[in-house]
């Protein structure tokens, strides 16, 4: 087979890699079909790249086996996480993606310096911006949703000017190396300032934005893979890339929408920063606090249910015993259902995902505009570990920084339970005056542990 025919053959292979990774993103877009879209995807990855390393070009085996063997000892371990630490371990992976997106374009640049032609200067600068930046940016994130960085806001005066300054250096750096690219030292300044600049990003940025944090990631380390694929004439990162850094951004749409937000205030509002004034009103105010046996009582009395859950049920890794009262309720003939925000935990979909690794079947799962219309008719909203998206002054406070947020109308049921470890704010910063009404009940303890009462108190204490 002749080299020419060689390469005909793995741009036809491509294209099907390139079929497979569309098909992929649009099977992932339903949990029904999500199992086809991850195995479609990966079979198209396994294409791909048996396709690239056929390439005649492709001549150190010995390399890419040693640095697969080091990548798969890495990965198979971050891969083994709970599903609760699922947002962390996908920021890491958003960090690995773009730390090998720029190293790739480090190597082409000092390979061809410092006779760079300007265009593909002007390539290999944006590409190593976007993968630096997403870098630094994902391990910050990764830390926060971690706990070992601060939750809150980390914020001071003049910092959006500041940050903004340092990109700008950084892409007055690209243009430097454009017009004079025997500068070979301005390069890696470029590189430390685009670091620096991702730090700077993701920090200002509170907990409750962490779920449009991590899809902005997700559409960074693809735009910067498939700037790589010009860099390297590579069609197939090219269009993964390109798919990749699409679908992360509309899924930022869409998650700045179901916030009511917008992208500058997600990236530069400091949104989250505790209120001076949540602290007294909660001083002030009276709740009703219930034991398991009460909440046990109220619901074996319903005839519908809807739960919604939050990252408090995520940190108190309470979805299976969720399971457990799902199915008593159900089997008391009880209509029980699951609301679920879009932006509830901290990465999109998080809680559809731990419902579904407790074998919470679909049809139960809720989005919020379905789930919002029958709230008025449902006997018992039992909210576990959720605080903001069931915030009712997202409606009615015009001070609030949450106001005009779209939120799962849990007031409007007739008897509301919340499960909370205690009154603290949520990552918003801010009081619920859904705690203080009339038809709320505070059910104070872990999730877990809460729920699990609940259960043995349905089934008559042998549980």
């Amino acid at each position: 087979m002749s080299p020419a025919d060689i390469q005909q053959l793995i741009d036809f292979t491509y294209i099907a890699a390139a079929i497979g990774f569309i098909l992929a993103i649009k099977w992932l877009g339903s949990p029904v079909t999500a199992k086809r879209g991850v195995l479609v995807g990966e079979i198209a990855s396994a294409i791909a790249v048996i396709a690239t390393l056929s390439d005649p070009q492709v001549s150190q085996y010995k390399w890419i086996i040693i640095t697969l063997i080091i990548g798969a000892a890495v990965g198979v371990p971050l891969g083994m996480v709970k599903m609760t630490a699922v947002p962390q371990r996908t920021a890491l992976s958003h960090a690995f993606g773009a730390l090998s997106a720029a190293l790739i374009g480090i190597a082409e640049y000092y390979v061809a310096a410092p006779s760079v032609p300007r265009f593909q200067m002007a390539e290999i600068g944006l590409e190593v911006i976007i993968g630096s930046l997403t870098f630094t940016g994902s391990l910050i994130a990764a830390g926060k949703l971690q706990e070992i960085l601060p939750q809150r806001p980390i914020t001071y005066k003049g910092q959006n000017y500041v940050s903004l300054t340092v990109l700008a250096a950084a892409l007055g750096l690209v243009v430097a190396l454009v017009l004079h690219p025997e500068m070979t030292f301005l390069f890696p300044i470029m590189i430390g300032v685009a670091l620096i600049f991702g730090i700077m990003l993701v920090t200002p940025i509170g907990g409750a934005d962490m779920p449009t944090v991590i899809s902005l990631l997700n559409s960074y380390a693809g735009f910067s893979a498939s700037l790589l694929g010009f860099v390297l004439n590579n069609k197939v990162l090219i269009v993964a890339g390109a798919l990749d850094g699409a679908s992360g951004f509309i899924l930022s749409v869409i998650m700045c929408k179901a916030m009511n937000r917008s992208f500058t205030n997600v990236l530069f509002g400091a949104f989250g920063q505790v209120q001076a004034s949540a602290a007294g009103a909660k001083e002030e105010r009276a709740v009703k606090s219930a034991s398991p046996e009460d909440a046990a009582g109220i619901l074996a009395a319903a005839n519908t249910v809807v739960i919604v859950p939050g990252y408090g049920m995520a940190v108190a890794q309470a979805q299976h015993k969720v399971r457990e009262l799902y199915d008593i309720l159900t089997k008391k003939g009880i209509d029980v259902r699951f609301g679920i925000h879009p932006v509830a935990g901290r990465m999109p979909g998080h809680m559809n995902v731990l419902l579904a690794e407790a074998d919470i079947p679909y049809d139960r799962m809720m989005e919020m505009d379905a789930i919002n219309g029958d709230l008025p008719q449902t006997d018992v909203a039992l909210v576990i570990g959720a605080n903001d998206v069931t915030n009712p002054a997202a409606r009615t406070d015009q001070s609030s920084p949450i106001f005009g947020m779209p939120i799962i109308d849990v007031d409007k049921a007739r008897t509301v339970m919340v499960i909370k470890r205690s009154m603290a704010a949520g990552f918003a910063g801010i009081d619920n005056p859904l705690y203080y009404l009339d038809n709320t009940m505070m059910l104070f303890g872990d999730a877990k542990k809460f729920v699990g009462d609940i259960v043995r108190e349905l089934s008559g204490g042998s549980h």
